[in-house]
């Protein structure tokens, strides 16, 4: 079986690593930074319509984004689940709900963490659904019955009824079970070179390959949560001030903001990823209106 390991950016936090998280309090947020669990943005206004010569992003939660693009509807990284292991329930549901969605054309697979690849979820899609996982994945859902897989490493691209789907580096890692550490790969993806999905994330390198190689970037959409504590997180998941440099590294003219208010994986205050956003936007002089700070639930057209 292949083995990733070297295509990591850092080192895995080792044994140390854990046990100083353990002992400064842990990973989850507790206490006042839960406090405004109740106050994180929901909208349900369903999804929007659109003509020819548009596309459309809907935030359903986490890194889950509904893509209608080229006559198309995409998932990325599908979670509806009210729960994932090893995590307390959502704090907010999914912005559309199951039944609510068109006919899914394809669904988009960064990596196979659990808050990333959630098998309730897509134990719900048709097996003829067209899903792109990265390379070593695609045996994980041939073994579910999906007829239609296709597997890719970085800067590999296959197309879909004309929709190009570009496999892209990202700094992250992989792991299911206690045995499979970087046994498939991850990344993220492009959709007909104009959107950017990031998957998991720290910053780095990749982000200006990426741009070189497709300078007509739309929109990114960006993780700016699940970064605390720092020390820790810094290699493997952005910030909100690495998520705006990320963008500008990528020329991308928008940022959609995604992975936060929906799981509580770290110890961060649940609003600060989105204010922080705002701020690092706005000191680096973005225009407001190229800033997607999605609400749950909400939608932008272009």
């Amino acid at each position: 079986m292949t083995d990733y390991r070297d295509r990591l950016t850092d080192p895995l936090p080792g044994l140390g690593s854990v046990l100083r998280v353990l002992r400064s309090g842990g990973l989850r947020p507790k206490g006042e930074a839960l406090a405004d669990v109740p106050n994180l943005p929901v909208r349900r206004d369903g999804l929007p319509p659109i003509v020819d010569g548009q596309a459309s992003v809907t935030w359903i939660g986490h890194a889950t984004y509904v893509v209608r693009i080229n006559g198309l509807t995409v998932l990325t990284d599908p979670v509806w689940s009210r729960k994932i292991p090893g995590v307390p329930a959502r704090w907010t549901p999914p912005g559309v709900d199951w039944a609510d969605l068109p006919s899914v054309d394809a669904v988009v697979i960064s990596h196979n963490h659990y808050d990333h690849l959630d098998a309730p979820t897509i134990k719900r899609l048709p097996r003829d659904t067209a899903v792109f996982v990265p390379a070593g994945l695609a045996r994980w859902f041939t073994k579910r019955g999906f007829t239609q897989v296709t597997e890719l490493d970085w800067y590999e691209h296959a197309t879909l009824a004309g929709l190009r789907l570009d496999f892209v580096p990202a700094h992250h890692w992989s792991r299911r079970t206690l045995t499979d550490t970087c046994r498939s790969l991850w990344g993220g993806w492009i959709l007909d070179e104009r959107v950017f999905f990031a998957g998991d994330t720290g910053y780095g390198r990749y982000f200006a390959e990426i741009g070189a190689r497709y300078p007509d970037l739309d929109v990114a959409l960006m993780p700016v949560g699940a970064y605390a504590p720092r020390w820790m997180m810094k290699p493997v998941h952005m910030d909100p001030s690495d998520a705006v440099l990320a963008t500008g590294d990528l020329g991308a003219r928008r940022m959609a903001t995604m992975h936060w208010g929906t799981f509580g994986l770290t110890r961060e205050p649940v609003l600060e990823p989105v204010v922080l956003a705002r701020q690092a936007w706005a000191a680096a002089g973005r225009a407001p209106e190229d800033l997607w700070d999605l609400a749950v639930g909400e939608s932008r057209v272009f």
